[in-house]
């Protein structure tokens, strides 16, 4: 060794290096929703994680948890603020015709943001902000004269049938944008399946002129004219 060289210590000897300590780079709520939602409008929302989102954030899982309790929360943070993006409609003031100005107003909404249906399907997830229209569907059924447990139920059929009909909707536009290479209903039904189908062989041929002259604000008046029957069945 030369004597220009100076002597190094042991490595054992030597003190650790230190490293640099920070706080953990703080992360935008408002980006993180963002992502998310980008993520289920264009993948669905079983392509969503924590993980994905994270990557996308350039940050890690961990850093998230810091905001959001669990995937639950962010979904509900998603959704958050939806509904009051459309403003409320004027509503009549017969209970009747306002129940049904809500439950189509409701389809309505539904159908332009179609991504939230994808949410809701996980149930008990929603925008607290789109409870009005559950408060004016319950009040205008009990205005009726429908009893607390039947303007629920009442509830529930409006909504399975606003649910049902867009999730319909969208599988037929999918389909016809990717038309199918094997029959499916009403094509299947064939002239040799008029023994066993009669009324479907009948009218096969026209099952989607007929789907198709189909009005949400008619169908849904028939419903709640049904239901609110109930009450009135009752207080006979």
């Amino acid at each position: 060794m030369s004597g220009t060289e100076k002597k190094q210590a042991p490595a054992a000897n030597r003190a650790p290096a230190k490293r640099s300590v920070g706080r953990p780079r703080r992360l935008d709520p408002d980006a993180m929703v963002s992502i998310a939602r980008r993520i289920i409008e264009e993948e669905g929302v079983d392509a969503l994680s924590m993980r994905r989102v994270a990557k996308e954030l350039g940050s890690t899982p961990m850093a998230l948890y810091h905001y959001v309790q669990d995937k639950d929360e962010l979904l509900m943070l998603t959704l958050s603020g939806t509904a009051a993006a459309f403003p409320r409609p004027e509503l009549p003031e017969d209970p009747r015709e306002r129940l049904l100005a809500v439950a189509v107003h409701m389809h309505g909404i539904l159908e332009r943001i179609p991504w939230v249906l994808d949410i809701l399907a996980l149930g008990e997830l929603t925008d607290k902000n789109a409870l009005w229209m559950v408060e004016e569907i319950i009040d205008s059924a009990l205005a009726c004269g429908l009893s607390p447990a039947q303007a629920v139920r009442a509830y529930r059929t409006i909504w399975s049938y606003v649910y049902g009909d867009l999730i319909f909707r969208r599988a037929a536009e999918r389909r016809a944008q990717t038309p199918p290479s094997r029959r499916f209903f009403p094509e299947m039904v064939t002239d040799q399946d008029t023994a066993a189908l009669p009324r479907l062989a009948a009218i096969k041929d026209d099952w989607r002129a007929y789907a198709a002259d189909y009005d949400v604000a008619e169908e849904l008046d028939a419903i709640i004219r049904g239901l609110l029957g109930r009450g009135s069945a009752a207080g006979r």
